[in-house]
């Protein structure tokens, strides 16, 4: 049982971020864990996970992002294959409509029962609400290729946005992404 997280690299005004946080804390509570850390580039985040994961050959695979105004940890359902943002990433372009995969379907969901998970999880009284989407920005680029990459590998996979620190602690995400990971094996 391998389990793989993820989380990325500062972006923008979030010069510790608390993906990335959230994910070494996971990675300390479970022994069967690994972490790789992410760059905030289209492409590239993408491309450094499925090389993590032909490294590791998890059974899970967990993708983290921050979305700092949401109140709650969010797994998100689906995966649309557009980037937009009115950011640059890290490599400073600028996505203005373009697919995640030329080609490829125009959403991919995930196909872990993220509903149930969220019904058991705030019955236990933890800060956690369903998302639809992943947005349009590198979270949404990271996951798309995530799901892409499970079709390939044959790993479970999701992808969990956590909040703002000061709204739900790394310590409380890593206990919620901890509990999602019992769940899925």
């Amino acid at each position: 049982m391998r389990v793989l997280l993820s989380g990325f690299e500062g972006f923008a005004e979030v010069t510790d971020n608390p993906s990335w946080e959230a994910a070494q804390a996971v990675c300390a509570k479970r022994k069967d864990a690994a972490c790789v850390r992410l760059p905030v580039c289209y492409g590239t985040a993408g491309e450094r996970l499925r090389e993590a994961i032909a490294r590791e050959r998890p059974e899970l695979v967990i993708a983290l992002g921050v979305a700092m105004t949401r109140q709650k940890v969010t797994p998100e359902k689906l995966a649309i294959n557009y980037r937009y943002a009115a950011i640059p990433d890290n490599a400073g372009f600028t996505a203005q409509g373009e697919a995640v995969c030329a080609g490829g379907p125009e959403a991919i969901f995930c196909s872990l029962p993220l509903e149930d998970w969220v019904r058991v999880l705030s019955g236990e009284g933890k800060p956690v609400a369903l998302s639809v989407s992943a947005g349009s920005y590198v979270c949404n680029d990271l996951y798309y290729t995530l799901l892409r990459a499970q079709m390939e590998y044959g790993f479970k996979g999701l992808f969990v946005h956590v909040p703002d620190p000061g709204k739900v602690s790394a310590g409380e995400a890593a206990q919620i992404i901890c509990r999602m990971a019992e769940m899925a094996l």
